[in-house]
Order: structure tokens, then C-alpha cells, then sequence
């Protein structure tokens, strides 16, 4: 196998690949890009995007989803969905948009995904998992495809789902750590993924093989590498209000404003908001509401004395222009302190 999957992997001579997950309502196409500014990861999943959808009459609905930066690249678009036939035409839409991957999630459990056969539903019909890996790859017959799943459905099941999914040759498996029942209740068993690892070695097949779950930052993936043998490592909850994370330059004690070099991290971490905001509201405001962004809110204004107070604030906003009024002042003031 000769993807830019294969290819990157040589590239980090023995360091895992470090890919930033899909998650639904954060990485959109305005995180994505903030991301890809400060702290880019070696690979960029889109959301997860409705195969099904994609070949609807609300197809329009959804393209926003599928819009990318040129500094974003290599980006993977994960697809969700059940039906062969749409996969296939969702795959070779994606192709066409110039995208360097395709990945497909058997792994999400949200009900609704799941109602549609979809997601973590696969692992319940593995039948129906390989004809939808088999659809993707004869829609984009020159795009690699990976999967994201988790260990099983109620209990593990790797030693018998993983091989089924490897015996269709995916660029890329990424498991989940954690069974669909545990969701992220539980903490995230590596010593699975080293599992993975060993099964997909005796299986002799030149699949990737990553992890996910619990990673802190960097370093942590790294050191889940090392000890697992994987070949990538995702981070997913890390990312929130650090879009510095995968440079590996933020500070990871509690910030002290009264500090001038905490008092500047605090001040560069809000300008990052404010310009986080001012994409969101250029790029999907016609697409999502602006409680989207409340959630990285939240992310990003706490870890330093006084920060509650300002997140109150912007937990009432509308829009940028508000965001930015509360911000300036509050920038302001503690840069004359």
C-alpha cells in the first residue's frame, strides 16, 4: 500500500502520526482552521458527514461540512452511513472536493446514527460493515480508506471485529479504547490497542493502527505509542480551548494573571477566541448556531483567577460583535493591571 497514510509514517521516522478526531460540532471547518494555524497535527478529520445525506435533496445542507483550507492538508472526511449504494456516490463526491482521505465511523454511538445501522451499529452487523468499506473504495478507487471503531458493542469483541475489518485492507483502523456501552465512562484500556497491534501483525497486513482515547497532549501520545506499538495516536476532549496543543507550546500549569508571561498566554489565548468567533460567524453562521461556540467558550476562558466571571459573560452572547465588545474590555483592563 502506497498512501500519503504510508508515506507520512516514513516521514516520522518511528514517531507516531499525530491526528487531531472528528468530533461532531467542534471540528468545523472554522476550528479546523484555527487548528491548522497554531498548532497543526499531522493529519485533520472533518465532522462526521451523512453519506445518506450527501445523496438527499438537503445535500446543499450539508456541504459546508466538506469545505477545507489548503493549510489544513493532508484533511481525511469521515462519512457515516449504512446504504452501500450512497456510500459509494458520498465517497466519490468527497474524491471530487480533494480530499486526501476517506474514513468511515463505526464507532459513534449516538442513537439516532445508530437507529440507521450506522456508526457503532456496524459492529453488531459486520456483514453490512464490509459492504460499506467495499463501497467507499470502489467510490474513490484512488483515495485510502480508513475506519474509526471502538473494542465491540456491549463487550469487547476485538479479537473477532478487528480481523474482519482488516481482512478489506483499510489504510487506517483507529480503535477507540473503550466498548460502545462504556461510551467514555470508563477509562481507555491501551493495552487494547497493543492488542490491535498484535493481531494486525499476524495477520500480516500493513494497515496503520491507531489509538484513541484519554490522551492528555503530545507527550502523552507519544509515550501510548511507544508502549503500544501504534502507528498513530487521535486527540480528541484535549483540543478544547488549547489550539496550541499539537505544537506542544502551551503551559500546562494553572496561568497566574499577576505573572507577565501568564498575563500574555491568557491575553494571545482570548485573541485566538475572538478570531475562532469571527471564522464561525463567517463560515457557518447560516449553518450552525452560535451556541456552537459556547462550548469552546468554556474551554477556553477557565485555568486562571477571574476567568469565571468573564465566561458568565460571553455564555450570554449572540454574535462576534458582542463577544468582541466583553473581550476588548476585558483585555484592556487586565493589560493595565
Amino acid at each position: 500500500m502506497n498512501s500519503f497514510w504510508h508515506k507520512l509514517a516514513k516521514k516520522k521516522k518511528g514517531k507516531p502520526i499525530l491526528a487531531l478526531a472528528p468530533m461532531a460540532d467542534v471540528t468545523d471547518s472554522a476550528f479546523r482552521r484555527v487548528i491548522a494555524k497554531y498548532g497543526k497535527p499531522d493529519v485533520i478529520w472533518t465532522e462526521f458527514v451523512s453519506a445518506d445525506g450527501l445523496c438527499s435533496s438537503g445535500k446543499e445542507k450539508l456541504l459546508h461540512n466538506l469545505v477545507f483550507s489548503s493549510k489544513e492538508k493532508p484533511v481525511v472526511a469521515q462519512l457515516f452511513g449504512s446504504n452501500p449504494e450512497n456510500m459509494k456516490k458520498a465517497s466519490a463526491l468527497v474524491a471530487s472536493l480533494g480530499f486526501q482521505g476517506i474514513d468511515i465511523n463505526m464507532g459513534c454511538p449516538d442513537k439516532k446514527v445508530e437507529k440507521q445501522g450506522a456508526g457503532a451499529g456496524h459492529i453488531k452487523d459486520p456483514k453490512k460493515a464490509v459492504e460499506i468499506i467495499r463501497a467507499a473504495k470502489a467510490g474513490a478507487p484512488n483515495l485510502p480508506i480508513s475506519v474509526k471503531t471502538r473494542l465491540g458493542y456491549n463487550k469487547d469483541e476485538l479479537e473477532t471485529w478487528l480481523p474482519i475489518l482488516l481482512a478489506e485492507k483499510p489504510a487506517v483502523v483507529t480503535v477507540h479504547a473503550r466498548t460502545r456501552k462504556e461510551m467514555s465512562l470508563v477509562p481507555a484500556r491501551w493495552e487494547r490497542v497493543k492488542r490491535a497491534v498484535e493481531i494486525r501483525d499476524a495477520l500480516g497486513v500493513d494497515t496503520l493502527i491507531f489509538g484513541n482515547g484519554d490522551v492528555i497532549d503530545v507527550e502523552d501520545a507519544e509515550k501510548k505509542a511507544r508502549e503500544t506499538g501504534a502507528g498513530g495516536v487521535m486527540i480528541g476532549r484535549g483540543i478544547f480551548g488549547n489550539p496550541w496543543l499539537f505544537s506542544n507550546r502551551y503551559p500546562k500549569h494553572i496561568l497566574d494573571i499577576k505573572n507577565k508571561k501568564d498575563k500574555e498566554w491568557i491575553i494571545q489565548k482570548l485573541k485566538v477566541l475572538l478570531e475562532h468567533t469571527k471564522l464561525f460567524e463567517k463560515l457557518l453562521s447560516e449553518h450552525k448556531s452560535f451556541a456552537v461556540m459556547k462550548k469552546h467558550y468554556k474551554a477556553y476562558v477557565s485555568g486562571w483567577a477571574g476567568a469565571k466571571e468573564l465566561r458568565i459573560g460571553l455564555m450570554n452572547t449572540k454574535d462576534y460583535k458582542e463577544v468582541g465588545v466583553i473581550v476588548k474590555e476585558y483585555i484592556s483592563s487586565i493589560d493595565k493591571s
